[in-house]
């Protein structure tokens, strides 16, 4: 690993009542301790992992709008609000990787367009003439590599369920030598053997085991009695 740890400093904000410090699970939460080299942040919508993971790239030098260190282009709320308000301790530092940001992976496209000598990291040929899923496994086999901190959020957002496991055999090829950081909504990307799993639906964010991810428990049920999970959505609730 290369990241160690991560702490927050929230003693010193101007109004905490503001987001992102409001989140419930940002607010409790002092320090993280990452224990393996692939770590998985999950939770509901707005639970506060995307908004820690941005703030770790920010402190990273990473473009927060999703890119590494000299990926410079600009959209849209891509400042990190929080990244002034953590520290990294490394062990050791290093300065190479890559922040995945689902969301706005079009604009980090139209980015290396412009920049037609950069297209030979990412497979040799334009993202945008590729569909979704495969540009964002373009990047992955070609881009990603040893000795680097690789920040994704939600990758799965693009992948089918085969594609989300050919992430998984790029993670454990790398796993030796680089570090992985992923916000995911994914219960086969969580899967991963021996990951660490950061739960924040809990206040403040702690660790979970796989087996009790709402995102194995509802996916396990629905699978297993579809019909009467289905049954029981649709109905009226007053028979």
């Amino acid at each position: 690993m290369f990241l160690r740890r991560l702490e927050l400093l929230l003693h010193n904000v101007p109004d905490p009542g503001r987001y992102p410090f409001s989140i419930p699970a940002l607010k409790q939460l002092h320090t993280v301790e990452f224990k393996t080299n692939v770590t998985f942040l999950v939770g509901e919508n707005g639970s506060g992992k995307s908004t820690l993971l941005e703030a770790i790239a920010y402190q990273c030098g990473f473009n927060t709008a999703g890119g590494g260190r000299n990926n410079t282009y600009e959209v849209d709320a891509a400042h990190s609000a929080l990244g002034d308000h953590i520290r990294l301790s490394w062990l050791p530092k290093i300065t190479n990787g890559f922040f995945l940001r689902a969301e706005t992976f079009y604009h980090f496209a139209s980015h290396l367009d412009t920049m037609p000598e950069s297209l030979r990291y990412y497979g040799g040929q334009s993202l945008h003439k590729q569909s979704h899923g495969e540009a964002f496994l373009s990047l992955f086999n070609n881009r990603f590599g040893k000795k680097a901190l690789y920040l994704l959020d939600e990758p799965e957002a693009a992948l089918s369920p085969a594609r989300q496991l050919s992430l998984m055999r790029i993670i454990k090829d790398l796993d030796k030598e680089a570090q992985f950081i992923i916000a995911t909504h994914s219960p086969i990307l969580l899967g991963y053997p021996d990951a660490q799993i950061l739960n924040f639906d809990s206040q403040p964010a702690s660790e979970i085991r796989y087996e009790d991810t709402l995102h194995y428990i509802i996916t396990r049920q629905f699978l297993e009695n579809r019909k009467a999970v289905l049954r029981e959505l649709f109905s009226d609730g007053d028979e």
